[in-house]
This record gives structure tokens, sequence and C-alpha cells, in this order.
């Protein structure tokens, strides 16, 4: 693939290493940073327009005028309920979030067109699994008929952060450094209390659903790239998957791109929450990348604490307090050693004012705690939590969700 330089330099553009996509990068220049250049992706659900009850069914068209008017960033997701966008690869944070606020937008105005609404969470607080059906797509198709029920029930939607390291060896050891981590994310972009018109008791029940799933949950304690390849060549040969695609841990390495993919979050309701989760996990990702030798720490104990943690997270959301070797840790004491450990990371990716807005999502906390407010403050109806979902998704603040909430009440 070829790209006019002069053209590129105009649109403040660049290619890739491998010249086979673009990268935005309005703060060229910036050496190293690129090497940690990032992209997000969220699913959103459609919900009709008037009542906001999950879509069954959905035009084949929709999707068509949502890709050409986002520039081929919008696509199907599993279930005919689901939409996926995708940015542009960003080293500018500032990039990243005008992007993705414009993606909202964008399928928003389609959407609308076709008489719905979109929704960002990680589960739809009415949605009935049971009639979901499936993309009219023949990976979705195959998908659904090795899964069956389980297929049908992934009625969830997640967001997904690439960040982009160069030497796959050490990304395998990013991926096991990561994992005592993973917990954190997950509480804060906990945006899932709800499941079939039902209050569950947990802030982020969508992994909960999502680990019926096969090779879900965190990876495994991978010593190198050659024991990861020799696991999913194991698959392969057994006819268990067709590709690495098809291995939907919390995190795992690209099958297309140089990156390390964080799958761990909810969708957030909040666009500036989306944008600062991605910013921790980015500076993070570079302060491990720097330092595989961490990879090493991370033991079995590690891995069975973190994989106590992942429930904790899901359970409590910004009220998690973790497990540890040496006790209990609350999640605001967890948040803030990591932020002063990659605090010259975050200013090396110019994102401090990003990664400090994660403090903020635990004060307050995330998209969960506003959702069973607005349930509890409207005497346990659970249509208002949909009503503040579908006006937090496109607004800019909370108050700005609010009024848009009562207004549609």
């Amino acid at each position: 693939m070829t790209f006019a330089s002069d053209v590129l330099k105009q649109l403040r553009l660049e290619a890739s290493d491998d010249k086979q996509h673009l990268v935005i990068r309005s703060a060229g220049g910036r050496g190293q940073a690129t090497d940690y250049s990032f992209g997000i992706e969220e699913e959103y659900f459609l919900a009709d327009r008037r009542t906001l009850e999950v879509a069954i069914e959905t035009p084949n068209a929709l999707f068509e005028s949502a890709n050409w008017s986002t520039g081929g960033q919008a696509t199907r997701e599993m279930l005919q309920s689901q939409l996926e966008v995708a940015t542009n690869v960003h080293v500018d944070v500032n990039d990243a979030r005008e992007e993705l606020r414009f993606l909202r937008r964008e399928v928003a105005n389609v959407a609308a067109q076709y008489g719905f609404v979109i929704m960002a969470c990680g589960t739809h607080p009415t949605a009935v699994w049971r009639m979901s059906q499936p993309s009219p797509k023949p990976r979705y198709e195959e998908m659904i008929e090795d899964l069956r029920s389980i297929g049908h029930r992934n009625m969830m939607c997640g967001m997904h952060v690439h960040v982009q390291l160069p030497d796959s060896e050490t990304r395998v050891a990013v991926m096991r450094a990561m994992l005592p981590h993973l917990p954190l994310f997950i509480a804060l972009s906990a945006s899932s209390p709800f499941w079939n018109s039902h209050k569950t008791g947990l802030k982020g029940y969508r992994l909960a659903a999502y680990s019926e799933l096969p090779r879900t949950g965190l990876p495994e304690l991978f010593e190198s790239k050659r024991d990861y390849d020799a696991y999913v060549g194991a698959l392969q040969r057994s006819g268990v998957i067709p590709d690495e695609s098809h291995i939907w841990w919390a995190m795992r390495l690209s099958m297309k791109h140089p990156t390390l993919e964080l799958r761990a979050p909810d969708t957030c309701t909040f666009v500036d929450d989306a944008i600062a989760i991605a910013s921790l996990y980015r500076c993070l990702t570079r302060r491990l990348y720097q330092r595989p030798h961490l990879s090493k720490e991370v033991t079995a104990v590690e891995r069975a604490i973190a994989v106590e943690n992942k429930w904790r997270a899901q359970r409590y959301g910004t009220d998690c307090i973790f497990a540890s070797q040496d006790g209990p840790v609350t999640i605001a004491e967890q948040l803030s050693r990591i932020i002063d450990d990659i605090a010259d990371d975050a200013t090396a990716l110019d994102c401090t004012t990003e990664v400090e807005h994660c403090r903020t999502i635990v004060a307050r906390g995330s998209s969960a705690e506003f959702q069973l407010l607005a349930y509890r403050e409207s005497g346990d109806d659970i249509a208002a939590a949909s009503r503040w979902i579908a006006a937090s998704t496109l607004s800019e603040t909370r108050a700005d969700a609010g009024r848009h909430a009562q207004a549609t009440s």
C-alpha cells in the first residue's frame, strides 16, 4: 500500500512501520512515543429509540451507512443488537478522545435514521438474551453454531485497547506482568449491574456471563512466545479454533497487529472514562515493556490472587478491596501506587491528566454506580437506568446526562 507523503503531511498522518495502515501523529516528532501508539474499540447496544428496549433484528443498511459515515470504522458484532467502532492508530490522547466522540456521534446519527439509539454499557438492563439473533456474517453464524446457547447469551459489550509493542517476545512478557493489574481495569470500567431486567448485585456482571465462553478469563503463565505459539498451534491442529482470534482472554496478543490488546473492560458510558482507562493501560504497558524482567515476579500464586481479584472487581467495582500477599488493599491505594510507578511514562506519553482522571472514577464511581442511582431514585424502575445510559452515551458531563435522562422520562 502506497501513501503520498505530501497528502499525509497535510492530514497529520504517517504510514505505519509495516506500511499497511495510517497513524495519526498530530504530535509528530515525539520520538519513541510512536512505539506505544494505541487504538480503542468500543461495542454499543442498539435499542429502540422510543422504548430503549434492545434491538433484536437490525438492517444491513444501517451498518453500511455507519461504515460509510465513519470512513470504514463501524461494523457489526456477533449479535444483531451490537455495533462496534474502532479508532485509528493514535499517539496523541486528545486526538483519540475527539475521534471517539466523533464515532459515537456518527453512529448515533445513523442509528436514529433507522429508529435506534446507541447505548454504551457492558450489559443492557432489560435485554432478553433468549431473543438474540446472530449477525448475518459467516464468521458469527459459525461461532453461534459452535457455541449454541452460550453464544446467544453473549449479549454484552466491551472496550478493547490496543498498544503497539514491536517485539513479540517482550509482548508475551508484558502480558504475564500485566496479570495482577487486570482487575483494576475491570473495576474502573464496571458498567453492567443489570441482567435480564434484574439487579445482579454485581457492578460488572458482563465478565461473569462472558466466562461461560471457552478461552476466556486471565491468560496463562506463558514463559515465552514459543510456549504461547505451541498452545495456539495445538488448538489449531486439533480443529478447536481456526486461528488465534478465537482466544478471548481478558488480554491477548493481537493476531493482526503488533499490539497487546486489553479486553477486560466493560464499554464505558462516558468517553472521558474510556480515555482515562486506555491511558492508564498504555502507560503501564510502556513501563512493563521497558522492564520485561518484572514478568518473572508473576508466579502461580500471583495469578491465583489475580483470579480472586477479578471476581472482587466484578462484584464491588470502585468499592473493591483487593487481596494481596501483604493483606487487603483498597482500590484507591492500588491505583495510587500504579500512578506513582508510571508517572514518567505518563509524562513521556503526554497523558498525565487522563491518567489522573482514574482517581475521579474511583471517587465518584463508575457507570454502574450511576445506573444503580438512577434505578433507586426512580423507585426501582429499571427503565430509568436505560434512560440514563442512552443519555450519557453522548453526553460530555454527568449534569448533561441527568438533564437528558429527565427529558426522556
